[in-house]
């Protein structure tokens, strides 16, 4: 059901987002350790890369880092769980005191046990959870002593898997089917027994959607805000901005800073992004703008 109380704080492992007090998004930087992601595989494939990267997007004012081992773009191979680990849990040991918070980008409840271990603060699941022994997991790290008061939580909507979803996505109501997937999966969490405050929502944009499906959930972003958890933005370099403009991912700069700012007018609490001075800077402007 629908909570008449706007998300004031998201609890994310060590650190609480207090939204009351802050105008522009969080802005969530992508460190992708694999060989094949769209947009940056096989860049940040060794540690040190990794924590060069890191300390770019930690200079810039980073508030998230999502690591991620696995690609989940269009037709992307299953990646084993050994070799997901192998590349992100060095990664994580180098960056859990950093001094910001971290996030583990994966399905697989294995490597969320791992990597929450390890010290991430956030489990971000494309398939929001509904793989063998994810709930299990993230509530074996709710109310722990070593993370606080629980691990944050970011459930998206995806239309079949990564294999096999751009294959006809279709919906009646793309939006109205995509809230009332969220709602049904955090209502179960909170039924499994997940506190509210851990969990944010992400609409998926590129995940089973058409280029009219993902301008139709931007357009109404702000409908999504209605479930009254934070709302995550994930449109950074994505291939609807490359049907639009003509551009290779590389490319996509401007158009993704504009949907991240579109987003951001539209309830966004959190922004995924690979550009993360160049988003910050842009968001910068629209906080100040929005202060007036």
């Amino acid at each position: 059901m629908l909570n008449s109380d706007k998300p004031a704080t998201w609890r994310c492992g060590r650190f609480l987002f207090d939204f009351s007090k802050r105008k522009r998004p969080l802005v969530m930087g992508i460190l992708n350790a694999t060989p094949d992601s769209f947009s940056d595989g096989g860049k940040f494939r060794t540690v040190q890369d990794a924590i060069t990267q890191a300390e770019l997007m930690i200079k810039s004012g980073v508030d998230i880092i999502d690591i991620g081992g696995e690609s989940t773009r269009p037709g992307a191979t299953p990646v084993a769980l050994q070799e997901e680990l192998d590349r992100v849990l060095p990664v994580i040991e180098a960056l859990k005191n950093c001094g910001v918070a971290l996030s583990i980008d994966t399905y697989k409840a294995e490597t969320m046990r791992q990597a929450l271990q390890a010290g991430v603060d956030c489990v971000n699941d494309i398939w929001a959870l509904r793989q063998d022994g994810a709930i299990g997991t993230v509530l074996e790290y709710g109310v722990d002593e070593s993370k606080r008061e629980g691990c944050g939580i970011v459930l998206m909507h995806m239309q079949r898997d990564p294999v096999t979803m751009q294959f006809n996505p279709d919906y009646k109501d793309v939006v109205t089917e995509v809230i009332a997937f969220l709602q049904e999966r955090a209502d179960s969490l909170i039924g499994d027994g997940v506190d509210r405050n851990r969990i944010a929502i992400d609409p998926g944009f590129g995940f089973g959607k058409s280029l009219d499906h993902n301008l139709q959930m931007l357009a109404h972003f702000e409908l999504f805000s209605k479930l009254n958890y934070p709302v995550l933005a994930g449109i950074s370099r994505k291939s609807m901005l490359g049907k639009l403009t003509g551009k290779e991912t590389n490319g996509r700069l401007a158009p993704s800073i504009a949907a991240a700012i579109m987003a951001a007018d539209r309830g966004a609490k959190i922004v995924r992004v690979h550009d993360v001075s160049e988003t910050i800077d842009a968001l910068k402007l629209w906080e100040a703008v929005q202060a007036n």
